[in-house]
């Protein structure tokens, strides 16, 4: 295929199943349902949903109540082809016992940023940017740490009864960041520079099906942030506007542009942030303006299985006329498998700019 994908990955019709770094067959065939999501705030989850009556130990019963396959702790991987669906640990165990049908076992996992919603604490962290703070959180988990973001180095940050995970996840948001993990690796980066080469989908082929709404309600013409530099002894104020979409647009007609327009001017202050300095107000301003700006046109989505559909990726959508067509940022994606519907890949995807005629 001219994206690079292995084409016999697009036809495996059932997902197969690693577990503790070995493969296993059995749960291949005895899959029911299978639901791994995940979403631009971090962590990945995993439901597999198994039978777990038959031959077992020169009878018939249960097969996986021995925990000697399935257990807490134990590394499980989904895998489409080569291509890895889902790598994480597992953390709890449903047994199910349905009136007409035979027993079965549902196994939850999550990837590794489950340490970091498990860990929480009091901290201040001092004369350190953002970018240090990321690696300090890694390294106290074991995690490598990747971080490509910019921002000012602050006097006093402040962790404050929170999870490790919510509170990089704040300190990303205050960046236009996003924070995910791989294996034993811990990304950080800014939305613009995570997605790659955008994977193409075509109505009526790639695309099963395909909704999307452009809605003006969350739209702003700017955001103003403002606040006093104590050093400086000065007044702090930043405007944003949707010059700070840049490429994004893709050439479009951003919701601000459409706004001003349809129904005049909307204006934005944001009141309950407190910048000590020029790079933090405009950090804020600019950060919410886009965050707002990318809601305005927001799809949703059925494709075929793909390994490059994950949460951060980008994709063309074709067939969908001059005002919808074109390249959407995934938030959220989900692969489910049933023995109705077979495989499929669920998505949200989200773009600032509404076409042109």
């Amino acid at each position: 295929m001219a994206d690079g994908t292995d084409s016999s990955q697009l036809k495996t019709s059932r997902p197969t199943f690693h577990v503790d770094g070995q493969a296993q067959p059995t749960l291949t065939g005895g899959l029911l349902l299978l639901r791994i999501a995940e979403n631009t705030q971090g962590l990945y989850r995993c439901e597999a949903t198994f039978g777990n009556w038959g031959p077992s130990g020169g009878g018939t019963g249960f097969l996986y109540f021995d925990r000697r396959m399935l257990d807490f702790g134990k590394p499980f991987q989904v895998r489409l082809g080569q291509a890895v669906l889902f790598d994480g640990r597992i953390t709890a165990l449903e047994a199910r016992f349905p009136e007409a049908s035979p027993p079965e076992l549902t196994v939850l996992a999550e990837d590794r940023l489950q340490e970091l919603r498990m860990t929480r604490r009091t901290q201040t962290y001092e004369g350190l940017s953002d970018a240090a703070v990321i690696e300090e959180v890694a390294r106290r988990h074991s995690l490598t740490a990747q971080v490509d973001v910019r921002g000012p180095t602050y006097k006093v940050l402040a962790q404050v009864n929170q999870s490790d995970l919510a509170f990089l996840r704040e300190r990303c948001r205050t960046l236009d960041a996003e924070l995910w993990v791989e294996g034993s690796t811990l990304h950080a980066q800014t939305h613009e520079k995570r997605a790659g080469t955008p994977l193409v989908l075509g109505y009526h082929n790639e695309l099963r099906e395909f909704s999307v709404l452009a809605d003006l309600a969350g739209q702003r013409s700017e955001v103003m942030v403002g606040g006093w530099d104590v050093r400086g002894k000065e007044a702090l104020k930043h405007v944003a506007t949707d010059s700070v979409l840049g490429a994004e647009l893709d050439g479009g007609l951003s919701g601000a542009s459409v706004l001003g327009s349809a129904l005049g001017e909307r204006k934005e202050v944001l009141v309950h942030t407190v910048p000590l300095n020029s790079d933090e107000a405009r950090a804020r301003a600019e950060t919410f303006f886009r965050l707002s700006a990318r809601r305005f046109l927001v799809g949703r989505g059925i494709a075929e299985p793909n390994p490059r559909l994950r949460a951060g990726a980008r994709v063309e959508l074709r067939g969908l006329g001059q005002l919808f067509s074109g390249k959407y940022y995934l938030t959220d994606v989900t692969v489910s498998f049933d023995g109705t519907r077979g495989l499929r890949t669920e998505f949200v995807g989200e773009r600032p700019g509404l076409g042109k005629e």
